[in-house]
């Protein structure tokens, strides 16, 4: 497929974009103290690993409305509270990063136009993969947030 066709207007911009957060999330979850996993800034408010397997599951949830299926094996339990060890949640943080970018790479001319159905709601194929970005980069915030608050240096600040 031609350069031209593959990347007109916004999307010239995401895969660049999508490997760097992608990058930056995986260097903080590996740069990030087991013991960290667990920390919550208050009651009530996601862990460390609650918040990178909401991400993980917004990535592939995000990306299932497109078409790839959502991983069966993450339907039948809570993960957001049922993986917390930092070796399986990096795990995940990676195939759902992964499962973003090969689903993009994969993606023809008109298929960033094509209508789907989330929730009660229309949307198209480039909104999903906007949103999917958007809330990977929201939540990044939070975790550098996180990790500042616990002396983590960021990897890529040193």
């Amino acid at each position: 497929m031609p350069e031209s066709d593959r990347y007109e207007g916004l999307w010239q911009g995401f895969d660049g974009e999508w490997a760097r957060i992608a990058r930056r999330l995986i260097a903080l979850a590996e740069a990030t103290p087991h013991e960290q996993f667990a920390w919550r800034p208050a009651p009530g408010v996601r862990s460390t690993s609650e918040i990178y397997m909401h991400t993980v599951l917004s990535n592939l949830y995000l990306l299932s409305v497109t078409g790839p299926e959502f991983p069966p094996e993450l339907r039948s339990m809570n993960p957001e509270k049922t993986v917390t060890a930092r070796a399986d949640v990096i795990g995940w943080l990676k195939r759902s990063l992964e499962a973003v970018a090969t689903a993009r790479a994969a993606l023809k001319p008109g298929d960033l136009s094509r209508k789907v159905k989330v929730l009660d709601r229309e949307a198209t194929v480039d909104g999903m993969y906007l949103r999917i970005i958007v809330h990977a980069n929201e939540h990044m915030g939070q975790l550098v947030a996180y990790a500042r608050m616990n002396g983590t240096a960021l990897p890529w600040s040193e």
